[in-house]
Parts: C-alpha cells; sequence; structure tokens
C-alpha cells in the first residue's frame, strides 16, 4: 500500500468529517469540560474521527447524527441493536412497564414466563441474570470454581468476553521465539498477573487443547463459537466438538459466550450446531441493548451450584448485582423472545447478510483485492488477506490500521455506518435495498481511489 497516498486520502476525508460536523465538534468541546475524552465511557472516542459522532437519534437501520446526517447503520451498537434500533414492539412493552416500577430487587410477574422462553429457545433448563454479559461471564466463572474446587481457566488468543479479569490474557513471543501466556500489556491498574490462574492456546488448535486440560487443574473453558473481536475467526470442521468432548472427557465446565453470535440462529451458534454447554452466556441483543444478560446451564450443573452456595458461609457471593433481574429487564427480555428476535427476523436478517456478503465478494474480485469475508449469521467481516485467518495470531497479522481508518472514514462521510474497531457489519431485520446498496456502492468508490502496494 502506498503510505503517502493512503495518508493524503484519509486527510481529506478527516477534513470533509470536520466540514460535514460541525454541531458535533462543538458537542465534543462541551463535553470535555465534564467528561473524560469529552465522551460518557472513553472507547466512544476511538472511531477514527476528529470528534465523536454524537447521535440524535435512531431507529431500524437508520442513525442520525447531532448534524442531521442520515447513516446506514451496520454497526448496531455492536450487535446490542442487532434486532434493529427501538424495534416498536420493545417500545410498546416499555412504555407500559415504566409507570409500573422499574427495580425492587424482587421477582417481577413477568420472570416465571421469561423462564420458560429462555429454556424452550435456547435448551438450558435454569437462567440467572446480570446487567451485562461482562458480569455474566465473571459470575459463571466464580460457579465454575465454586463447584470444581479447580483454580485455572482456559481462553483462547483473541478472545473477547468483555472486561472479565481472566480473559485479559494473550499468547506473546518471549525472547527465546515461544509463544506464552502473558497479562495484556493494554490492561489498565492491573497489580496480579492474571496469566497466573488463565491458560491460553490458538483457536482451532485441538493438540494444544488437549494439552492445556490434561492435569484437570482448569475448572472452565470460555469461548465464543467464532472469535469475533479479533477480526473474526470461524472454527474449524469438528473443532467446537472436539471442545466439547475434550471439557467432558476432564470433569473441565464448558462455557460458551454466544453475545456476539447470536447473530447465527434463533437459538444461537450452539444450538444450532449441536454443541452442548455447560454454561451459556448471552447479552447486548438479548434484551434489545438495555443493560441486561442471562447466563444458563441445566439440572445437574445447577444442583451443584446450589450445594456450593448452600455450603458457604453467611455473606456476600461475589456473584450478582442489585439491578441484576429489575422489573424493566424482565419486561424487555419477554417481549424480545416472544415478538421482536423472532425466526422471521432472522430469515430478513440472514438473507440481508447473504446479500452484503455475496456484494462484498463481488467487488473485492472486480477491484483485484486480496482480502477475505467471513461471515456467522447475520455478523460480517472483511479481512485483509486473501485466506480467512484460523487463530487470532493470523487475525492480527491481517489488520492494518491506516486503511482500516481510510475506509471507515470515506463510508461515515458518506451515510455508512461500520463498528470502530475493525471491519465488522451487522445487519438486522430492517437492513433493507437501500442500506445495502449505499454500503456496496459506497465500499467501490473508496476502492476505486485506493492505491495498491
Amino acid at each position: 500500500m502506498a503510505t503517502e497516498a493512503l495518508a493524503a486520502l484519509t486527510a481529506r476525508e478527516r477534513l470533509l468529517f470536520t466540514q460535514r460536523h460541525p454541531r458535533c465538534a462543538a458537542l465534543a468541546r462541551e463535553g470535555a469540560q465534564h467528561f473524560l475524552y469529552g465522551v460518557p465511557l472513553h472507547w466512544m472516542n476511538d472511531w477514527g474521527t476528529p470528534s465523536p459522532l454524537f447521535v440524535r437519534q435512531a431507529s431500524a437501520a437508520q442513525l442520525v447524527c447531532a448534524d442531521g446526517h442520515a447513516h446506514a447503520d451496520f454497526c448496531l451498537a455492536d450487535t446490542a441493536a442487532m434486532f434493529g434500533h427501538s424495534p416498536p414492539a420493545l417500545v410498546q412493552a416499555l412504555g407500559e412497564r415504566l409507570p409500573l416500577g422499574l427495580g425492587a430487587m424482587l421477582p417481577g410477574v413477568d420472570a416465571p414466563v421469561v423462564g420458560a422462553l429462555l429454556a424452550e429457545r435456547f435448551g438450558l433448563p435454569l437462567w440467572q441474570m446480570a446487567l451485562s454479559a461482562t458480569d455474566a461471564n465473571r459470575f459463571c466463572l466464580r460457579w465454575a470454581r465454586a463447584v470444581t474446587g479447580r483454580p485455572r481457566i482456559l481462553v483462547f488468543d483473541g478472545c473477547y468476553h468483555g472486561t472479565v479479569d481472566e480473559v485479559f490474557v494473550d499468547l506473546v513471543a518471549d525472547a527465546d521465539g515461544v509463544r506464552r501466556p502473558r497479562t495484556r500489556a493494554s490492561l489498565l491498574g492491573q497489580v496480579s498477573d492474571v496469566a497466573t490462574y488463565t491458560r491460553c492456546i490458538d483457536f482451532n488448535d485441538r493438540s494444544a487443547l488437549d494439552a492445556a486440560l490434561a492435569d484437570r487443574s482448569v475448572a472452565c473453558v470460555i469461548a465464543e463459537p467464532a472469535l469475533t473481536n479479533v477480526g473474526m475467526v470461524l472454527p474449524d470442521p469438528e473443532f467446537l466438538q472436539a471442545l466439547r468432548a475434550a471439557c467432558s472427557a476432564t470433569g473441565t465446565l464448558l462455557l460458551i459466550d454466544e453475545t456476539h453470535t447470536l447473530s447465527s440462529a434463533p437459538g444461537g451458534y450452539a444450538r444450532a450446531h449441536g454443541i452442548a454447554p455447560d454454561f451459556l452466556v448471552l447479552g447486548k441483543a438479548i434484551a434489545g441493548g438495555l443493560p441486561c444478560a442471562v447466563y444458563g446451564f441445566g439440572a445437574e450443573l445447577g444442583a451443584r451450584m446450589r450445594a456450593a452456595k448452600d455450603q458457604a458461609p453467611p455473606g456476600h457471593s461475589g456473584i450478582g448485582t442489585t439491578l441484576a433481574g429489575n422489573l424493566l429487564g424482565l419486561a424487555a427480555l419477554r417481549v424480545m423472545l416472544e415478538a421482536v428476535a423472532t425466526p422471521q427476523a432472522y430469515e430478513a436478517m440472514l438473507a440481508a447478510a447473504q446479500r452484503v456478503e455475496q456484494g462484498l465478494c463481488a467487488i473485492l474480485a472486480a477491484q483485484r483485492r486480496p482480502w477475505s469475508v467471513s461471515r456467522l449469521g447475520a455478523r460480517l467481516e472483511i479481512q485483509f488477506c486473501a485466506q480467512a485467518p484460523r487463530n487470532g495470531r493470523a487475525a492480527r497479522a491481517a489488520m492494518d490500521d491506516a486503511l482500516e481508518a481510510y475506509l471507515h472514514l470515506f463510508l461515515l462521510n458518506r451515510g455508512v455506518l461500520l463498528t470502530p474497531f475493525h471491519n465488522m457489519l451487522v445487519c438486522c431485520p430492517d437492513t433493507g435495498t437501500r442500506e445495502i446498496d449505499a454500503l456496496l456502492g459506497t465500499l467501490e468508490q473508496a476502492l476505486v481511489q485506493l492505491p495498491r502496494a
């Protein structure tokens, strides 16, 4: 890639953004008086734009910024709005719930119905609620250690499970060239070495998996069905089946985090592919983007969890928060499962994503770009490598921050929004011809202007 030419194109796009977004720039200056980096959460400033894109409103597959520009939204809050922004049925249900109370630290009358809906949809009989997938993952790891008496967990290099401390471990090459688990260098304020009790191996590496579990000191493997936050890394054929078998053979619990892979099918990737987890975690989209998550488990594991809790001394278990299972979250869960995240919605999402995949592949071929497109249901990824990566190391090697920044800015300036962290796209049930044509046409324009290596 011609570095100087790419830098000039990016500079042009940054200037264009500034010219088109004076109100966003003003809001950023105002926000800086009271918010770190001028935004409520610091990574809202990580989009590569000269100032954050402040949102005025979002509906279905469209987002309108503070300067009044409409955007075809393929970020969808990093899947939190995977079923579209503010689905009408969800809006109605929440409106009916609001005057009746939002939380009481007591079970709402929707609870038995929600439990039955979750069991029917995802195939696990018992459930608990949390406020985020991070919390749900953290709680499951506590339960896993409590019921197994084992200290360690196993993660895959490049994984994403929110802000759970133990998962911030990467495989890093030491001076001798051997890759070993190390606490992620970007982790702020960490005083203990989280790699002490976390093992880390490459995704799709069956021999490393067997070796990591052999001594039976691992309480739990926490895994996405596909890596989704280091680009996208799909599982090899039979790898997840081998993972399930290895866990069963060594008495290791298997936690499947479907927060990002719920895009696959109504019951998630694991159920669609016959993978039976011990714990199943769902967040973000499960309640339409409200702060809500759930984790499910089987009857036998539930009995072990109950025994561990009953045998522990009185006091705080470190599991649960005051707002978990609140009345508003229950209402949102119920309507999402009953009326929004329906098989019909998935049909529309998957059809849209298939059309996007076909269009992206055609454009890349016509433009002779040696890149690949991976798809997981309604979720897609463009990666700067000819062959889709098989592990986190290969996915990282394919990344190009400068190229990514140019493409994202070019699309955003012309009304198409991708996720900020990599080239991920999500289709919701409302993603239609207008949004898809805008994406494909604008990307083609961006590639035409892009210099070659």
